[in-house]
Order: C-alpha cells, then sequence, then structure tokens
C-alpha cells in the first residue's frame, strides 16, 4: 500500500485511478485509509465477492488474501493481471507505469 500511495501522483498523471481492494470491514478499512491518508479508493471486500470475481487467492495459511494487481482499461478489459505467490511478490511501480505508458500511446 505504501508503494502505491508514495507513486499515486504519477499514476494519476497517466490518467488512472487506484483502487485498492481488501478484506477488512467497512469500519476497520476506513480507519486504516483515514490514518494512513491514503489518497486512493479503498474497497472493503470481507466477504471476498470481489476477490472471488477476478480469482484472488484466499489463502489462510499464508496470512489471508495474496497480493493481486491488475490495469482494468476504461472498457472494463483486464489488460495486465499479477497474482502474487506471497505478501511480498508485489511488481514494482516502475512496472506498472510503463505498462500505462505503453496503453496511452495505443500500443497495448
Amino acid at each position: 500500500m505504501a508503494q502505491l500511495r508514495q507513486d499515486y501522483q504519477k499514476f494519476v498523471d497517466r490518467d488512472t485511478e487506484v483502487v485498492a481492494v481488501g478484506p477488512e470491514d467497512s469500519r476497520t478499512f476506513g480507519q486504516y485509509w483515514r490514518e494512513e491518508q491514503i489518497p486512493f479508493v479503498g474497497l472493503p471486500d470481507p466477504d471476498h465477492t470481489v476477490a472471488e470475481l477476478y480469482s484472488q487467492e484466499v489463502n489462510p495459511l499464508k496470512l489471508g488474501r495474496m497480493p493481486a494487481q491488475m490495469v482494468i482499461d476504461k472498457k472494463g478489459k483486464i489488460r495486465y493481471a499479477h497474482y502474487g505467490r506471497s505478501m511480498s511478490d508485489i511488481p514494482p511501480n516502475e512496472e506498472i507505469l510503463a505498462l500505462l505508458d505503453e496503453l496511452n500511446r495505443g500500443e497495448g
């Protein structure tokens, strides 16, 4: 989350909205968002409805949800998906930003 917060303006500059989906309930999620001053949208998903929709792995033995990052274009098409195998398996922002640059140039 800190990685996305740090580069949030770079995503905005590319006409991109960041949405983080998490397993917490609305109250817990909202409190964390306020305390950490997260600048992007947070969507609580305690019943894993969104996680299931996008095939995000939920593994209680690995502390819950495995990381998943997706780029969804304005037409709703998934243009990139990364499903992490551990809590630290998250692509660097530079990789996602480069992909956005390609998509914005019409190359993707």
